[in-house]
């Protein structure tokens, strides 16, 4: 596996490949890989001849109080991890090569509507961030494919929505969530729980699971649903950000005639915020 710090160095390789016809897949990641990761490198490694995989702890996706200095960064033992699985570049930039010009200076990508709304709310600017370094990284990439998890489906979907709108050749491809075996959803932040916490927050998701069910049984006052899910979370321990159901392909709120729809939520245990979701298709 080839580590390279410059987008010079990443776009010869990558020209290289290009020039043989050679299918290129890239998986963005911040780093602290776990096995959710690792499921999106071998989804890649289907998909392409040639696998990239980025580490870049992105500060214009974190809040002014979030956790960017204390956020997990393991890049030696990561970069073993990608060796021994099929990964044939690793590109590790600096900030100052990604942002040239600063943060506060640099151009930025906001998409609309999807940006401002659930996570977006609690976490002003952070979609923007989000779409701005992964416009970036795609321009730096140039990959015929892309791979993330569905753990972050807010985030999936609006990297879709950058790549339609900005007319990008790359096909995006969304990878079930991956969980432990008592169904907590793997994250870099969950190491931030403690013991008593990490017994606790496999609720999140059982949650979710009990709501699914509801919908599935014949309920369909949704907003009646979602506050007993938000009783049900502050009882276990929970601080809920929020708890909502709507429309899976672009998160709009649902109407009767909708069928294809996800439960999403995000909550705080103790000083750690989870999200998860659950997709719920309706019989008509």
């Amino acid at each position: 596996m080839q580590t390279v710090q410059t987008i010079a160095h990443l776009r010869s390789t990558v020209d290289q490949w290009r020039a043989r016809r050679e299918r290129v897949a890239f998986v963005p990641t911040m780093g602290n890989l776990h096995d959710g990761h690792l499921q999106l490198v071998k989804r890649a490694s289907r998909a392409a001849d040639r696998v990239v995989v980025s580490i870049f702890v992105n500060p214009m996706q974190f809040g002014h109080q979030e956790d960017l200095e204390s956020y997990p960064r393991t890049l030696k033992q990561d970069s073993l991890i990608l060796a021994e699985n099929s990964v044939h570049l690793l590109f590790v930039p600096q900030v100052n090569e990604m942002y040239p010009h600063g943060t506060d200076h640099t151009v930025r990508v906001k998409v609309p509507d999807l940006a401002d709304i659930l996570c977006g709310v609690f976490r002003p600017g952070h979609f923007t961030g989000v779409a701005t370094v992964v416009a970036k990284l795609f321009n730096a990439v140039r990959p015929h494919v892309a791979v993330f998890g569905e753990k972050d489906y807010q985030q999936l979907l609006v990297v879709r929505r950058v790549v339609d709108d900005l007319c990008m050749p790359i096909e995006i491809i969304g990878v079930n969530t991956v969980r432990d075996a008592d169904g907590l959803a793997l994250s870099s932040r969950n190491i931030y729980l403690t013991p008593e916490e990490r017994g606790f927050a496999p609720i999140l998701y059982q949650t979710l699971q009990w709501l699914g069910g509801q919908m599935v049984g014949g309920v369909r006052d949704y907003d009646s649903l979602t506050a007993r899910g938000n009783i049900l979370l502050q009882e276990s321990g929970f601080r809920p950000d929020y708890v909502v159901i709507r429309r899976a392909e672009d998160l709009g709120v649902p109407q009767a005639i909708d069928s294809h729809l996800i439960i999403l939520a995000a909550a705080w245990l103790g000083h750690t915020r989870l999200i998860d979701n659950f997709v719920v298709t309706l019989k008509d």
